[in-house]
């Protein structure tokens, strides 16, 4: 009741990666994904992309849309014509792994 706002709508991930790194969000971490949120700028976003799953902090500039780690060894990610993008769901929570 206390984590999951929406639960016909809530799911959970296992973190893979560490692009997210300084986010708090690390390789192993299990996070709650809620599908009933809207995708705004600079909330960390479940995307699916070109067929993949990436987790990355969405960012809405005069430029057009950014998918941005945080995490300096990989490059922000920009939206371009040709290229599928499908907002699946918003980070609500992080259960760190240990």
């Amino acid at each position: 009741e206390t984590l999951i706002q929406h639960p016909s709508a809530s799911y959970f991930g296992r973190v893979k990666g560490e692009s997210m790194h300084d986010a708090g969000i690390g390789d192993g971490d299990l996070i709650i994904i809620d599908r009933a949120l809207p995708p705004v700028s600079g909330k960390i976003a479940v995307c699916y992309l070109d067929g993949e799953f990436t987790l990355k902090r969405l960012l809405e500039t005069a430029e057009g849309l950014w998918l941005m780690p945080a995490n300096t060894k990989y490059k922000p990610i920009k939206m371009e014509e040709g290229r599928e993008l499908s907002v699946w769901g918003i980070v609500t929570y992080v259960i760190k792994a240990y």
